[in-house]
């Protein structure tokens, strides 16, 4: 996808679809959003619906030099403060639901499986964007190692910071930029980035690049989210 048709997408769901400037705060942080659910669930079922004809699995992201790297990258959570691991050893990245092998991965196993890395352009509902770089694996590697059955057409996230979720259809969750990412910025991920592991994809709007990761679960039916429960967009394409 060339940048300016992105940026043209982006303008037009940012101003035609969220509307309200309030809104949009309420997906990045803003804890009065869910007042808003009233006149923001129409417009939110018409982008899921715009996004979702737009999405091609077969369209990569534009990517960057290291050197365009934005001096600062902003980090949301639900927690009062970036949640951490009481027993880091003890954390296991569970792969459940529909799939032939359950796997409980340690975050040494998940990088022996390989790594792919990415500069690219981050997108906020709230408006702003920031360059940074991504290591990790891509979700879709976990996928196959667990067998997914073709039943599964959803899959749902879920993370240690006080419950947060979202869930993703099967086509964004299996494009080959959606990682599940262990490194920010050449270096380990960070608390206050969603360490040990989190999902991270260009073509997704931040609230819906889940942190701090205990589980994925493949289904067949469309999970809600701790965002899109308050009436959010649910597909959040950029």
């Amino acid at each position: 996808m060339s940048t300016q048709r992105s940026s043209s997408r982006r303008a037009f769901l940012q101003t035609g679809v969220f509307g309200a400037a309030a809104a949009a705060l309420a997906a990045c942080g803003w804890d009065g959003g869910s007042k808003l659910q009233p006149t923001f669930g129409t417009a939110a079922h018409f982008n899921d619906w715009l996004s979702g004809k737009l999405f091609s699995s077969s369209k990569h992201a534009p990517q960057f030099s290291p050197t365009q790297r934005s001096a600062s990258f902003p980090n949301y959570y639900i927690s009062s403060a970036p949640p951490e691991l009481a027993e880091p050893a003890a954390w296991r990245l569970e792969v459940k639901g529909l799939v032939r092998t359950p796997l409980s991965l340690t975050i040494d196993e998940i990088t022996a499986m390989g790594r792919v890395t990415y500069t690219w352009e981050h997108h906020c509902v709230e408006g702003w964007s920031a360059i940074a770089t991504w290591t990790g694996l891509p979700l879709r590697a976990i996928a196959d190692k667990a067998g997914v059955l073709p039943a599964a057409k959803f899959v749902r996230f879920d993370s240690f910071d006080e419950g947060y979720y979202n869930g993703w259809d099967m086509a964004s969750a299996m494009h080959p930029e959606t990682l599940l990412a262990f490194g920010f910025n050449d270096k380990p991920i960070t608390s206050d980035h969603g360490a040990p592991l989190r999902l991270y994809a260009p073509h997704k709007l931040g609230y819906k690049l889940t942190k701090y990761l205990t589980a994925v679960t493949f289904t067949d039916k469309q999970p809600g989210g701790y965002w899109e429960d308050q009436g959010y967009p649910w597909f959040g394409g950029v």
